[in-house]
């Protein structure tokens, strides 16, 4: 239990549809997401590499992994919070994402910082 209060972070998701960039007939559907990846614990962190798993409402899916967000490793001190914005395409109007940042503590300590399942939706496709 001590650990986990040592070694925690929160990611907090936003998510917004951009018609814009989308086209239905080809089709292409795009969403935007907002991410806040909150330092929980004890001591601070840098996010190393992330792992995403996107889905569309077919069940399709893909992996995404690569080192840090949006060209960033940023260290998270103890109450530090770093954010960004990003986006990817469904061939549905309507998917999920989630995955994780994979984190080194200043002690050495690699863990997780999982991110929960989130949802993708153009405007009125869900109830």
């Amino acid at each position: 239990m001590a650990d986990r209060k040592k070694y925690d972070i929160s990611v907090d998701v936003r998510t917004q549809f951009v018609p814009e960039q989308t086209d239905e007939s080809v089709p292409r559907y795009v969403f935007a997401y907002f991410i806040t990846i909150r330092n929980t614990g004890a001591v601070a962190a840098q996010l190393i590499s992330r792992h995403w798993i996107i889905t569309d409402a077919e069940g399709r899916s893909q992996e995404v992994k690569g080192l840090g967000v949006v060209g960033n490793q940023p260290l998270l001190k103890p109450g530090e919070e770093f954010q960004y914005q990003s986006g990817t395409p469904l061939t549905t109007p309507v998917g999920t994402m989630r995955g994780s940042y994979q984190m080194v503590a200043e002690d050495g300590t690699h863990f997780d910082a999982p991110i929960a399942e989130f949802v993708l939706s153009m405007p009125r496709t869900l109830h």
